[in-house]
């Protein structure tokens, strides 16, 4: 797969209730919903750009994820300019990342929240 640094490809969407986010969600899109890898959540496939959707977290605007092409040296380059990683409960097991690739939580030199993601191979 080509990765163009920078495009957009992968959402999160944080919800109190998962099961009553996706009643609403695929209601009012149509999206399909499979067991996300947490278990507690849903992988979300839209007609564009794939999703997820994690409980837990009423209220909480999407999260939006960038490509990269190394998130190692991404993640560095956040550091160095300025930016801040946040800790990410998400592990990066093998059978996740195969399937959705590794992702990160970041911060800019602002304190505005973004995602970097590398898709998998």
């Amino acid at each position: 797969m080509k990765i163009t640094p920078g495009a957009v490809t992968f959402f999160e969407l944080g919800v109190a209730d998962a099961q009553r986010g996706r009643a609403f969600y695929e209601a009012l899109f149509g999206w399909r919903f499979e067991p996300g890898p947490s278990g507690a959540g849903w992988a979300i496939t839209t007609p564009d750009v794939p999703g997820g959707m994690h409980p837990g977290d009423a209220g909480a605007g999407p999260y939006v994820f960038f490509a990269v092409e190394d998130l190692d040296a991404a993640l560095e380059q956040v550091a160095a300019l300025g930016g801040e990683i946040v800790p990410l409960d998400a592990g990066d097991d093998a059978d996740t990342v195969e399937r959705f690739g590794r992702f990160a939580f970041c911060k800019d030199d602002q304190g505005s929240p973004f995602g970097l993601h590398q898709p998998p191979e």
